[in-house]
């Protein structure tokens, strides 16, 4: 079994229940990806981020937002230190490999976009200083939708655009939430990670991510998918470049943590939800009608795929 495998094997053992979205927030780390997690409070979001972060040795750090929350609270300040006479730089809770930013859509629109350089660029800028970011680095942001009217400030087009998936957590089934008592019924959020991976290894992954056979016609499938999103009656905001850009990279993630060295078109189909759901919205009148999961699945339906013996 390879290193890959045993790391997704390890994290589902601590993790009950959750193989699809850990696979996918392990995808998200080869490309030096995002993902923004939703589901109902207690579900298990921050004990997932951290058995993650564990797991491949890296250096975890947690920012809970909250409305006063500041900018210079996720990124870092520069303060006059009295004893030593000179400006001292603090660098944040951003300077990690792995982010955990906590009910995100708590903090102001301020606050939010202060992740934005750091999430696209890999730095961070204070007061005139641009610092790099550790490697690999990977927000992984939460929110709960059940509280979206409550004090909340959704997230705008922008900040969504800058995440690689959004993966919705449901409940877990009766035989998961057994196994979940039985495992944490003593010592509860308490998780033992054996540490599979190192952060070099993680670096290779991804240098072996980027070689992944990708034929023309795959590019074109892609290409004809997004272009429908634009042309659609009853979507408003169809897929942009950045997209177009998110689902080849999705995809060849997706086709190496299957062991295989070229995408397949049920690669793109597999990845297309969780890249594209929260990048699109329906028109006004498409909303009284429609549901977006549904027309983008009807959209891939009619896109004409290429045939998987053809573009390995």
């Amino acid at each position: 079994m390879s290193n890959i495998s045993l790391l997704q094997q390890e994290l589902n053992k601590a993790i009950i229940g959750r193989e699809t979205e850990i696979k996918f927030m392990l995808m998200g780390l080869l490309v030096q990806g995002h993902v923004l997690l939703e589901s109902v409070p207690g579900s298990g979001k921050t004990m997932m981020a951290k058995a993650f972060a564990e797991a491949i040795h890296g250096e975890f750090k947690r920012l809970q937002f909250t409305p006063d929350v500041l900018p210079s609270d996720v990124t870092g300040i520069s303060y006059f230190h009295p004893q030593k006479q000179e400006f001292v730089l603090r660098v944040g809770p951003i300077m990690s490999n792995i982010l955990l930013a906590d009910e995100i859509n708590r903090a102001t629109p301020r606050t939010q976009s202060s992740l934005l350089e750091a999430m696209e660029e890999k730095q961070v800028s204070i007061d005139g200083e641009t610092i790099p970011l550790l490697k690999p680095f990977m927000v992984i942001a939460t929110q709960n939708p059940v509280e979206s009217q409550q004090g909340t400030f959704p997230l705008p087009a922008a900040q969504l655009d800058r995440f690689l998936f959004k993966l919705a957590i449901d409940y877990p089934s009766k035989d998961e939430e057994k196994t979940i008592l039985k495992q944490f019924g003593r010592t509860p959020g308490k998780v033992n990670i054996e540490k599979i991976v190192s952060l070099d290894q993680i670096e290779m992954w991804s240098e072996q991510v980027k070689e992944i056979t990708v034929h023309e016609d795959i590019m074109t499938y892609i290409i004809q998918i997004v272009h429908s999103t634009r042309n659609h009656p009853y979507i408003e905001l169809g897929l942009s470049s950045r997209a177009s850009l998110a689902i080849l990279q999705a995809a060849k993630a997706y086709a190496f943590v299957n062991n295989r060295t070229f995408v397949t078109p049920d690669d793109v189909k597999s990845v297309i939800e969780p890249v594209c759901l929260h990048r699109m919205k329906l028109s006004p009148q498409g909303m009284l009608i429609h549901n977006l999961a549904e027309i983008l699945t009807t959209i891939v339906e009619e896109v004409e795929a290429p045939v998987e013996a053809n573009v390995r």
